[in-house]
């Protein structure tokens, strides 16, 4: 009897081993791989690279305040979706091709791989999910001054991998941009506009959504965190006028941003609650736009710049302001 006992555990062990066993080869076994030729590849990724620079174009017209009545926003978004046709037509795909091969790429990790080589390689700049090199530390003045700037600059305690607030932020930006300017690829596919606003939610601020592509910061917690800090160090005893003057600008571009996640936030939100494909995709364009802004600002009074100011500079200008004031310093 008491083998019987003993040897039914070790049974009902050895069985669920093999069922486990064999539920992950079926798994392997099934999961899909792409059918796509390394050339089929390589022209989804020039034809992905013409349409973002048609987005960016249209999007850039979707922003001026001259744009803005329902009717040319309307207009607008229209002439997108038949450009974005146009260049589908013209590389020989059907929408159903090209939606297909989109999809392909998406979980075939081989085919991601060449196909973001390529994009690499047009566009001239990493992707913004590949990891970006660590910059050496930036020189900093001495005492609280720069243990201040040494937070935006260099490192911070909670940050990931304890990089400095403002590269974080930079970081989250650059995913948030991407998958807004994903989100607006298919204007048709409510499920698929909601995942990535979801995902832009995310990297903008992780308390409201846990799970996503982001480094799990966010952007605003970020932004914020860079305000506090630069201006810290403009008040502490011996900081240079340089020093306040920098920071100023840093602060106020860091403060822009954090509004801007604010309203891109309420986009994202707006675009989960959507109920048709229709009322979504005017929503996505409106928040690709601002998340593009996040990085590179906007010419809020239409003079041709993008200067330091509340309602202008993003974090690119925040960047270049910091690396004025770090040279200015030694």
């Amino acid at each position: 009897m008491e083998a019987c006992v003993t040897v039914r555990p070790i049974a009902v062990a050895l069985l669920f081993a093999a069922l486990t066993t064999r539920s992950t080869v079926t798994s392997a076994q099934q999961r899909p791989t792409t059918t796509l030729s390394r050339d089929e590849i390589a022209a989804l990724a020039k034809l992905e690279s013409a349409i973002a620079r048609t987005r960016d174009s249209i999007n850039i017209l979707l922003s001026q305040a001259r744009n803005k009545k329902d009717e040319q926003q309307r207009e607008l978004r229209g002439k997108l979706q038949e450009l974005v046709a146009q260049s589908i037509q013209k590389a020989g795909l059907s929408d159903a091709d090209y939606r297909r091969r989109t999809y392909e790429i998406s979980f075939d990790m081989a085919a991601r791989l060449v196909y973001d080589s390529v994009l690499v390689t047009l566009t001239g700049a990493p992707l913004p999910s590949q990891a970006p090199v660590a910059a050496p530390a930036a020189a900093l003045p001495a005492g609280a001054v720069g243990t201040h700037i040494g937070h935006v600059a260099n490192a911070f305690a909670d940050t990931p991998n304890r990089q400095g607030l403002l590269p974080t932020a930079i970081a989250e930006a650059r995913i948030a941009a991407q998958h807004a300017s994903l989100a607006s690829r298919q204007p048709t596919n409510l499920d698929y506009m909601k995942t990535h606003a979801a995902h832009v939610i995310h990297a903008l601020d992780p308390s409201i959504i846990a799970t996503g592509p982001g480094q799990g910061y966010g952007v605003k917690k970020g932004a914020a965190a860079v305000a506090v800090h630069i201006e810290l160090a403009a008040t502490q005893p011996g900081a240079s006028a340089n020093v306040g003057l920098h920071a100023k600008h840093i602060a106020t571009c860091a403060r822009n941003t954090v509004v801007r996640a604010d309203q891109i936030i309420a986009l994202a939100q707006r675009i989960q609650a959507a109920t048709t494909a229709a009322d979504a995709a005017g929503l996505v364009s409106q928040m690709a736009s601002l998340a593009d802004q996040l990085i590179n600002g906007a010419d809020a009074n239409g003079d041709a710049r993008i200067t330091p100011d509340a309602g202008e500079g993003g974090l690119a200008t925040a960047d270049e302001h910091l690396k004025l004031m770090l040279t200015m310093e030694r």
